[in-house]
């Protein structure tokens, strides 16, 4: 068992420090091509870190950045819209996208939504869950310091400011867990993705000898309702129902 650990430590942990450095040289190196014009090589080195596993808001937004800089605006729409998923409240992505959106074919309109809905979707996902995480830790930390305090005290009012003062934070701690969790859910719960092909003719079932309902043009956002054999059941933001190829659109 000893010997088992001993060679953990001495390779395994070793060539993970190693892989992680190796990560940030070429998420640096990727950052150095982008400022100096070079966005194909930018992307490249981008999509070498992301196929090895790693995602973040910072390095989403930056392949987003480079794709649309290289012409790619469906590319750079996905990963923008990747970069949101870790990072919901972040100003830079948010009006990336919507900048974005100015050079796709189809412009369309959201369907009417009921106002509490709106302001609930804003509200849980104005902090990213990663940042409530952390927030939540320190609520908690925070609150069992002043309960310290309640334990330790002899003065009566600073006992009933302690013992109220901890009940607080700990309420705002779960509050925070609880905002996250429903941002995770708002988000595993709703499959989107991003056209690709540069038109799509949008089909009423899941076979090539269905009728044609409408067409489609790469950049446009889709909500992912179904997949059957191949074919996806979208829904635009306007409520138009049908289903695509699943090779004509990137999940996001």
């Amino acid at each position: 068992m000893k010997k088992a650990l001993y060679i953990f430590i001495a390779f395994v942990i070793p060539s993970v420090c190693f892989g992680a450095e190796n990560v940030q040289a070429l998420f640096a190196s990727a950052n150095a091509s982008y400022a100096k014009g070079q966005y194909q090589e930018a992307v490249k080195a981008y999509q070498k870190i992301i196929d090895a596993g790693y995602q973040s808001a910072a390095l989403y937004f930056n392949m987003g950045n480079a794709s649309y800089k290289n012409g790619d605006v469906p590319s750079a729409l996905l990963y923008y819209e990747k970069a949101h998923k870790l990072s919901p409240g972040d100003d830079d992505i948010n009006f990336n996208i919507k900048f974005a959106n100015l050079k796709t074919t189809d412009k369309i309109d959201e369907a009417p939504e009921f106002f509490v809905t709106k302001w609930w979707r804003g509200f849980i996902l104005g902090i990213s869950a990663n940042a409530l995480g952390w927030l939540s830790v320190l609520l908690i930390l925070l609150a069992s310091g002043i309960l310290i305090l309640y334990f330790f005290t002899t003065s009566v009012s600073i006992k009933k400011a302690s013992f109220y003062g901890a009940m607080l934070f700990f309420i705002f701690g779960i509050f925070a867990v609880f905002i996250a969790v429903m941002q995770v859910n708002y988000f595993n719960g709703h499959r989107e993705a991003i056209v690709f092909s540069p038109s799509v003719t949008v089909k009423s079932g899941p076979v090539e000898k269905a009728g044609a309902l409408f067409v489609i043009h790469d950049g446009t956002k889709v909500n992912v309702l179904d997949d059957n054999n191949g074919w996806l059941k979208i829904k635009l933001a306007n409520g138009s129902e049908g289903w695509i190829k699943s090779g004509d659109a990137r999940e996001i």
